[in-house]
């Protein structure tokens, strides 16, 4: 029995509770505090038209809500208060709420509380999703019974009953989730770390910290995975609790996890293991082969080399990561919907031996994008720009020209809807060449989410003919 999570259900009873957000992460949440009894108000600042689906999901079921523009202003006389990640805790009403007694909680942080099993999780800028999944589909593959959560698989407090002490729980964590965040897992990876979500954090220091957060009150049982070839995280070290083990490709390492004469190998001490040649992984590009060293290092105690090297040979990606979509009439089409940051972009763009035809733009989250202009140069033969960074992302790329008295080789195509730059993407492409939707920016201004955004996408490539 989990006696935390006993205790938990029978505090939370005598309480009032109020979630913030009624989207898909938390109608499971919502539905598991209904179930034993809590008396749960759902926040949402859209209107009911917009919430009619949350709305058929939660019928029947004993939920009183506050919604529209002024949602905040009801909340009061709640004890528990769930944040949603993307909601910042030091907004007014929220810190009103706790001076007048209410504790501040996220369905993530309560998870942590009460998770019974071992916790491995990954943040940083770039990487987070695949290399979660490397490190679940690793531990699955040699026969733990896994649990995939956090930004990805399901919201996993309304699985907490029945997760076992044996089974292992894998995570990815957003800077937004680890804000608040005071228990940390046993296994936490850094990715890497480059400026990104500055539209919601306050500075690039703030975002830092958030991302440290996954570590910062580890103990000394507890392992951290660093990358050395990152000079922010690899100075993360000085501040671990616990062990931390580096991960390179671009260095040799006495210790860690490295990439040496086209294998990933894992070094420790006076012993070398080979895991897998890089030709072999499936996935493409060098950022693939980082994201298997960092799986490696998380995952190596637990497993046998042999089963990292099955699961790098077999598997074929994350959806929304550089996916092939279709090929027409000779012409490939990607997406890779997941790149909202230019760092993201860069990485995948070096993946292609080939100039393509890009596909970019999308919210400012006020991060800048001087680093995307060289690969265009280096890499695109066409650019299609879309949304609120579009000039962002083409001052960028003709800084870079006239910083180095280049002249402009692309055409540069400004459109307003993804049904018009998919079909002048097409128009413009030739029988042998990629398009590829790599947008360097997050979806919100046209879009739920980026697997909105990947999937529209996805939908008007197949309509063409």
């Amino acid at each position: 029995m989990n006696n935390k999570l006993e205790q938990f259900k029978k505090d939370v009873k005598n309480k009032k509770v109020a979630v913030m957000g009624i989207g898909i992460s938390n109608i499971p949440l919502i539905k598991y505090l209904v179930n034993f009894g809590v008396d749960v108000t759902a926040f949402d600042k859209s209107s009911e038209e917009k919430l009619t689906d949350a709305f058929n999901e939660l019928k029947g079921l004993p939920v009183k809500y506050s919604i529209g523009p002024d949602y905040l202003t009801k909340l009061n006389g709640f004890d528990l208060i769930f944040r949603t990640p993307g909601m910042r805790p030091d907004l007014p009403e929220l810190v009103q709420a706790m001076e007048n007694g209410a504790e501040l909680t996220s369905e993530m942080e309560v998870f942590f509380k009460l998770c019974p099993a071992q916790v491995f999780a990954v943040t940083g800028s770039d990487g987070k999703t695949t290399t979660t999944t490397l490190i679940y589909k690793i531990l699955s593959e040699e026969g733990y019974n896994c649990w995939l959560g956090g930004n990805i698989g399901t919201p996993l407090l309304s699985k907490i009953d029945d997760v076992a002490e044996t089974d292992k729980v894998v995570l990815e964590l957003s800077s937004f989730q680890l804000m608040t965040i005071k228990d940390c897992p046993s296994v936490a990876v850094v990715t890497n770390i480059t400026p990104n979500h500055l539209d919601v954090h306050k500075s690039l220091q703030e975002y830092i910290e958030a991302k440290k957060n996954i570590f910062i009150n580890q103990n000394q049982n507890d392992k951290l995975i660093l990358n050395y070839d990152n000079e922010i995280t690899k100075s993360f070290n000085y501040e671990a609790r616990g062990e931390y083990v580096y991960f390179s490709r671009l260095n040799d390492l006495n210790e860690g996890v490295v990439y040496q004469d086209g294998k990933i190998m894992v070094k420790r001490g006076n012993s070398s293991t080979e895991i897998i040649e890089g030709e072999k992984i499936k996935i493409p590009g060098v950022h693939n082969i980082e994201n298997y060293m960092a799986a490696t290092a998380a995952t190596i105690d637990y497993v046998k080399p042999e089963t990292i090297a099955k699961i790098a040979t077999t598997f074929n990606g994350v959806e929304h990561r550089i996916e092939l979509v279709r090929e027409l009439n000779g012409v490939k089409f990607y997406n890779s919907s997941i790149d909202s940051s230019p760092s993201r972009t860069i990485a995948a763009l070096k993946t292609f031996k080939n100039k393509v035809i890009l596909i970019a733009g999308g919210k400012d989250k006020g991060i800048p994008y001087d680093s995307i202009g060289e690969i265009i140069a280096e890499k695109v033969k066409c650019l299609l720009l879309i949304g609120a960074t579009a000039s962002r992302i083409e001052e960028a790329y003709k800084n870079y020209l006239q910083q180095r008295d280049m002249e402009n080789e692309i055409k540069i195509i400004h459109c307003d809807s993804y049904e018009e730059v998919v079909k002048k993407s097409y128009e413009q492409a030739k029988s042998g060449d990629c398009i590829i939707l790599s947008p360097a920016s997050t979806s919100f201004d046209m879009f739920k989410n980026f697997e909105h955004r990947g999937n529209v996408f996805k939908e008007l490539v197949n309509k063409l003919k």
